[in-house]
């Protein structure tokens, strides 16, 4: 019943035979659409030249890449990450890190999707834009879900939706409103899951999403069976599978006809529970949802079991043990691309550092040239100062001077001062115009003593050109 921004894309109920064969060849079309659409964002990207658009461009791909080669999309979004970073591109970075996380939870990375979220949650908190920043809060708070620490998905759930009520989102306020709802019912906490499933339902049908307002009736279905108010959780859930089989909802109509089935068993309607069980387990294996298929094979097994009915309650027992040995490879599959997105990562932030330590040195050097070249420049005006010259050039010297060194220092001082004063503008103009207001008095003290010098020189060769002049016309005796 969790929700984070997608639903499943499914197909009603056909008979078997042949909603295999279509679910199959849907799958194959999809498959090779998203490849087909991928390869030509890579051709886009390729002649692309702009560096934001580069970003974009890549954070894309990573966002279609990642349904069919999550660690393609892990190796595209961490370049996207990069790039957005060395040009400064706030937007570009937060989106990277979003996909980045969004792949590790498809993965079943849960650790790193946090670690991901979390930077992008540092990135949002310092912008004005409340949409962005209730949504991966939404997110963290969903993670938590999926590793089962509740206490820490209400919180940030409450964060969001705090966010969410004041800058009056709209747009997500079902989802926060779904969400909380969802984390107290998996709490049983009932009279709280009730109340948020109800304002969640009273949205979905204001906005007349179908889905929504299955998915919210769903939710009041385990409210009402966990409150011992059967009639009303019956309604709710017969009113949900028609809503969910309408928006072609498969994943939560498995679990909406298996908790009717669970209602119908407490009521002591045995025949009806099976049908509704079976109808979940005949969606579930269809789907190829595992977790869904057990779920039902499970109740299907006891229900059995109940009525005395051994062959039948040993058969769904060893699909059961078919079904636990299927999940505990895919588990062992899912641990294994866990340990090589690890990896995977490791060695791209490896290259990532190499680069940087690269253009740390090249701007080191750069710097150091330009140190050089400033007491250089220096001394040749002083040099310069000493023969015949005109004033006016001495100024324009000494003018580039000053404007050389006030450039070196802002260079120098930028990763210092940024650090200080925490990217304020006010405060990095007062800390440079203090600089320029140290240097220009010492420049003009300087000038004034070049020019001074300049003029004694030059009053020095004119009393000693006229003295020679003199000697010259002044004969021996």
């Amino acid at each position: 019943m969790h929700r984070i921004f997608a639903f499943s894309n499914s197909v009603t109920l056909l008979t078997k035979n042949i909603f295999v064969i279509f679910f199959f060849l849907f799958l194959s079309i999809n498959s090779i659409a998203q490849k087909a659409k991928a390869d030509s964002l890579e051709k886009v990207l390729q002649k692309e030249k702009v560096d934001s658009n580069k970003v974009f461009q890549m954070w894309n791909l990573a966002s279609i890449t990642k349904n069919f080669d999550p660690l393609k999309a892990l190796a595209i979004s961490r370049q996207s990450l990069f790039l957005a970073e060395k040009i400064k591109y706030i937007e570009g970075q937060s989106k990277s890190l979003g996909i980045i996380a969004g792949t590790f939870i498809k993965i079943g990375n849960y650790p790193r999707a946090l670690e991901y979220y979390f930077e992008k949650l540092k990135l949002e908190e310092k912008r004005d834009n409340p949409g962005n920043l209730a949504s991966v809060l939404m997110n963290i708070g969903a993670v938590y879900v999926y590793q089962e620490e509740y206490s820490k998905a209400l919180f940030y759930y409450y964060k969001s939706d705090s966010i969410i009520r004041t800058k009056k989102i709209n747009d997500l306020s079902y989802y926060s409103l779904q969400n909380l709802g969802d984390v107290y019912d998996r709490l049983n906490v009932s009279d709280s899951s009730y109340i948020y499933f109800t304002k969640a339902l009273a949205v979905a049908k204001d906005s007349g999403n179908i889905d929504f307002i299955g998915a919210s009736m769903t939710g009041l279905g385990h409210s009402y069976y966990k409150k011992t108010n059967f009639p009303l959780s019956l309604i709710n859930y017969q009113t949900a599978i028609s809503y969910l089989q309408a928006a072609n909802d498969d994943d939560l109509l498995c679990e909406a006809t298996l908790g009717l089935a669970n209602l119908y068993q407490k009521l002591n309607r045995y025949d009806s529970a099976e049908f509704y069980a079976k109808l979940s387990l005949a969606v579930a294996q269809q789907d190829k949802f595992l977790l869904r298929d057990l779920e039902a094979a499970k109740f299907l097994a006891n229900h059995y079991k109940k009525l005395n009915r051994s062959d039948s309650a040993f058969s769904y027992l060893e699909y059961v043990q078919v079904l636990n040995d299927s999940i505990n490879s895919k588990s062992r599959i899912r641990e294994s691309q866990v340990m090589s997105s690890n990896e995977q990562i490791r060695q791209i932030e490896i290259e990532e550092n190499k680069k940087i330590a690269q253009q740390a040195r090249s701007e080191e050097l750069q710097l150091l040239l330009i140190g050089i070249f400033i007491p250089t420049f220096f001394l040749l005006t002083l040099l310069l100062s000493r023969i015949k010259m005109d004033v006016r050039v001495v100024k324009l010297l000494g003018v580039a001077s000053l404007l050389f060194l006030f450039e070196y220092l802002t260079l120098l001082l930028h990763p210092f001062v940024t650090r200080i004063t925490h990217h304020t503008p006010v405060y990095e103009l007062l800390i440079y115009v203090s600089i320029a207001a140290i240097l220009i008095p010492i420049h003009h003290r300087i000038e004034h003593l070049m020019i001074e010098k300049l003029v004694h020189n030059k009053q020095l060769l004119k009393l000693t050109m006229k003295t020679a002049k003199f000697k010259m016309k002044d004969p021996s005796p």
